[in-house]
């Protein structure tokens, strides 16, 4: 059984897809960010960033003590070596494949992000950060659509893997992050057919109930509020 620590949001989503492509037996711990549950020190101890989702496998490959893994890049990376499942053996397509969750992990969803953040969420419109992280979000579904116009099926080739997971709860928010799919006509080809996956569904269903209608104060003091010292110093309380 895997204990999945987790909140309705695109990083979540990666997991709870993955979770349920593999149809791993799991349990759901729901960690309300808007209250500040990252931040108990139940939470802590499988997750020092403060994030989640994070994972604890009580049943190892090997056996032995449960094994808990945080970020959600190597959660997947995890499940799939736990599995055998979409992630090639083979030293070329195994790359291609991580290359690109690394590309998810360090462009798309970062820069995704703020791009929400200024448009959705920032208390002062700025001009200049909506413009520059919009046209980085821009620029790198163009360069995703290229990638996918190049394999004709899906990000890392013809094999749907992890990083057709880490990928598409990102661009998921396209709306959000106003961003017209009809503008890159490989990533709604490809957005498309994820969708219909049944496993793909359920993992964005899981949970969908519990989130917020909207963000209050306390929530936004939890989410964007926190610096080094108040983790240091533990003003990261509970709202």
């Amino acid at each position: 059984m895997i204990d999945l620590h987790y909140w309705p949001t695109p990083n979540g989503w990666k997991i709870s897809i993955m979770l349920e492509e593999c149809a791993l037996p799991y349990r759901l711990v729901p960690v309300n960010i808007g209250k500040g549950e990252q931040f108990t020190p139940e939470f802590l101890a499988l997750s020092p960033n403060n994030r989640m989702p994070a994972i604890v496998d009580h049943a190892p490959a090997g056996g032995g003590a449960p094994v808990s893994v945080f970020e959600s890049g190597a959660i997947l990376i995890y499940l799939a070596e736990k599995t055998g499942l979409y992630l090639p053996a083979d030293l070329r397509g195994r790359y291609q494949v991580l290359q690109w969750v690394m590309w998810q992990m360090g462009g798309l969803g970062p820069m995704a992000g703020q791009n929400g953040h200024f448009r959705l969420y920032a208390p002062e419109k700025i001009p200049y950060a909506i413009e520059r992280y919009g046209n980085e979000v821009n620029r790198l579904y163009g360069v995703l659509d290229t990638q996918l116009a190049r394999t004709g099926a899906f990000v890392a080739g013809a094999a749907y893997s992890i990083a057709d997971m880490a990928i598409f709860p990102w661009v998921r928010t396209h709306k959000a992050q106003q961003v017209a799919l009809e503008d890159f006509p490989n990533i709604q080809r490809w957005y498309d057919a994820l969708f219909q996956r049944p496993a793909v569904k359920r993992g964005l269903d899981l949970g969908k109930d519990l989130r917020a209608p909207g963000l209050t104060e306390e929530a936004r003091k939890a989410l964007f509020g926190q610096t080094a010292q108040s983790v240091r110093g533990g003003a990261h309380k509970l709202i």
